[in-house]
């Protein structure tokens, strides 16, 4: 059994998505799933699990300042 959400992206991740073949959209659906469940279930406090995203996000050149610059586009 799923469940609908609605999570905010931003306009080229929709569009991307919009675009995608349905087998597409169900590849990337599991994948979403799969990732917010390992999230959800995980042992680990939300705040140690968002540290650990942004630490990957700096490691992979996302800094504070090119986010900030990312959100204010919208």
């Amino acid at each position: 059994m799923t469940e609908k959400i609605t999570v905010s992206v931003d306009p080229k991740v929709a569009r991307a998505y919009r675009g995608a073949s349905d087998s597409e959209r169900r590849k990337l659906d599991l994948l979403v799933n799969l990732r917010l469940r390992e999230i959800t279930g995980s042992r680990k406090p939300i705040q140690e699990v968002m540290a650990e995203i942004s630490r990957n996000a700096q490691r992979r050149g996302l800094t504070p300042e090119i986010l900030q610059s990312i959100l204010d586009e919208e």
